[in-house]
């Protein structure tokens, strides 16, 4: 009963919000991006809470604590100074004055203008419509097991109610209301995590007598200790996760898209000490947490053909033991980092399809009245198709090929678009062509991953380290 009252309270803040913010939401700047006026606090904790979905909370935490121990929160501290606090000192105020100057309120839009090509336009909005689609499938990840340990209701239901609240609050307001309600979900995302890494340390016997236990397990590694150190048994594969999930933001469409948004110069300054506090409790905080997920080794479900653990059951079943209490504050948190992310991206894809592809298609010119009606069109065509997708897979365990390309997207995208971005904010001399090679580079090199993985190198069959190297690679290809 607690944690059922708890998320109807929750519900309906978020549906207020969103109805309240309609007013903001009548023309293209005041849907896509709340009319350029968004301020330090909202716009920090919208990139923050974009950045840090269920997949990091239940998938990456899980998976990673499992294979570095504690060394894993290095990720999260990578995820606070290079993917928030360089992001926003680096990007911030020359993203906000170019793509004032160039009139644009997408990376499509931000492509063409800069370089006056449509061609240049319309490839980067295929490569975010082809990409989005399945990292926004995956936000349902970790969802079931969750809501199966604290209600017992079925998957499809979770996904089902997850994807009509979040249609209709960023139906209704759009920007704004995203924004408004990431703050709110923000809040909930630092006591959450907190409150959590508190129960588990405690029913583990404190952090010290925690720490001691994990020392002693030696799991796949034949070092004793080694997950209870300070870089892990793998520090090399650990980098490659640091570069990924923290460089990678600064080429992610609906991350830059935040700095479109913030209403002034002064106003970064500060965003930029928010967002990157807000990163290093949570993100920080979750892989810190999942770095004690094989203290839980005798309890977390193994798959039977490969011998090693369902991942994404590790932190569900670490959270199973604690009160009814704690687990109602985790679902909450849990469905407020997958809301977050899945309105804001959401919203980014059909922006993008909508300016940058349909409007320069229609002859005659589109209203704005128009425009925005296309918009929410789009955005539940793409809910409903990420919501099949985490259906279809999680009826079909079998099938992979979904959660390779999770992986995949985030390489693809800021592959793509993190070179030529950066690099077009500072420099006069970036040319077209090297825009078009690294949209080719990045995107052919992560889908050759997904179909002949096995012939790759060792070190770039992870689709992880794969999409660090196509980040990596981009900051040569440009120049």
């Amino acid at each position: 009963m607690l944690k059922l009252i708890i998320l109807i309270l929750y519900f309906a803040v978020l549906i207020g919000i969103g109805l309240y913010c309609r007013k903001n939401a009548t023309d293209v700047n005041g849907f896509v991006l709340g009319g350029r006026s968004v301020g330090p606090w909202l716009t920090a904790f919208a990139y923050g809470t974009s950045y840090f979905s269920a997949v990091v909370f239940v998938g990456y935490a899980g998976q990673f604590g499992w294979k570095y121990g504690i060394a894993a929160t290095w990720a999260g501290i990578g995820n606070a100074v290079i993917g928030s606090l360089l992001a926003w000192v680096v990007l911030g105020r020359r993203t906000r004055i170019m793509t004032q100057h160039l009139d644009s309120a997408t990376m499509p839009q931000f492509f063409g203008q800069r370089f006056g090509s449509r061609p240049l336009k319309i490839a980067a909005s295929v490569i975010i419509f082809i990409f989005l689609i399945p990292y926004t499938a995956s936000l349902y990840n970790g969802l079931s097991r969750l809501f199966g340990m604290a209600f017992d209701i079925d998957y499809s239901v979770c996904i089902l109610l997850m994807a009509v609240l979040t249609a209709i609050y960023v139906i209704a307001g759009g920007y704004m209301a995203t924004a408004i309600n990431d703050f709110i979900q923000g809040i909930i995302m630092l006591f959450g995590i907190a409150a959590v890494i508190l129960a588990v340390l405690h029913s583990q016997g404190g952090f010290l007598a925690a720490l001691e236990k994990l020392a002693q397990v030696k799991g796949e590694s034949s070092v004793p200790g080694v997950y209870a150190s300070f870089f892990g048994p793998d520090p090399v594969n650990l980098l490659g996760v640091v570069i990924l999930t923290s460089l990678g933001t600064w080429g992610l469409p609906q991350m830059v898209q935040k700095f479109y948004a913030i209403k002034s110069e002064a106003a970064i300054s500060k965003g930029t000490v928010i967002s990157t506090v807000f990163a290093l409790v949570v993100a920080g905080g979750c892989y810190f947490l999942g770095g004690f997920g094989r203290l839980y080794g005798d309890q977390v479900v193994m798959n039977e053909a490969t011998g090693k653990p369902l991942f994404d059951t590790i932190v569900p079943t670490m959270l199973s033991t604690l009160p009814s209490v704690v687990i109602a504050v985790v679902i909450v948190l849990v469905l407020s980092a997958s809301m977050s992310t899945l309105s804001s991206l959401v919203l980014t894809s059909s922006s993008t399809f909508t300016l940058d592809v349909i409007k320069p298609a229609v002859k005659q010119g589109m209203s704005d009245k128009k425009q925005v009606m296309i918009m929410r069109i789009f955005i539940v065509f793409f809910i409903l198709v990420s919501a099949v997708i985490a259906i279809f897979k999680d009826a079909h365990p079998e099938v992979t090929f979904i959660a390779q390309m999770m992986g995949v997207s985030w390489g693809a995208l800021a592959g793509s678009f993190l070179a030529p971005f950066l690099y077009s904010l500072y420099s006069k001399r970036v040319t077209k062509a090297s825009c078009w090679v690294c949209f080719l580079f990045s995107s052919v090199l992560m889908v050759a991953n997904i179909f002949f993985r096995s012939s790759f190198p060792a070190i770039m069959q992870s689709p992880i380290n794969c999409g660090a190297i196509a980040m990596l690679a981009g900051l040569v290809i440009v120049p």
